[in-house]
């Protein structure tokens, strides 16, 4: 099982939340990178180290994957199969394995996303 993250995970420690920084940490201990991929990390990261430190530290604590032409063909073949156009959140499906957990703040777009894809996934919404 693996953590997932998306954009408004990032942005929930960005802005102090303790809950998810507790929840992120909790997976830190049990051994368990959390996973996200350089799209996610291109919609977040606005002004370095010095302006985004919570943000800098949990990116240095999470394995962060390449938005390559393998996922990115993936996640356009998920898009076409549900109608909508978001290739990072499609993307953030794509990486997920049955049993994953996904922190985002779009519990709602990503539903379809992963019954399309055939993932069980658990969606754990952030604000």
């Amino acid at each position: 099982m693996s953590l997932i993250l998306d954009a408004g995970a990032f942005l929930a420690v960005e802005n102090g939340d303790r809950d998810v920084v507790a929840f992120i940490k909790g997976e830190r201990l049990a051994g368990r990178l959390p996973i996200t991929h350089g799209g996610v990390v291109g919609q977040i990261w606005r002004g370095g180290a010095a302006h985004q430190a919570p943000v800098a530290r949990l990116l240095n604590g999470t394995d962060v994957r390449d938005l390559d032409a393998d996922l990115g063909k993936r996640a356009g073949v998920l898009l076409g199969a549900t109608g909508t156009a978001d290739v990072v959140d499609s993307a953030l499906v794509c990486l997920s394995v049955d049993g994953d957990e996904i922190l985002t703040s779009d519990p709602i777009d990503l539903v379809d996303l992963a019954r399309n894809a055939g993932t069980h996934v658990d969606l754990i919404p952030v604000h």
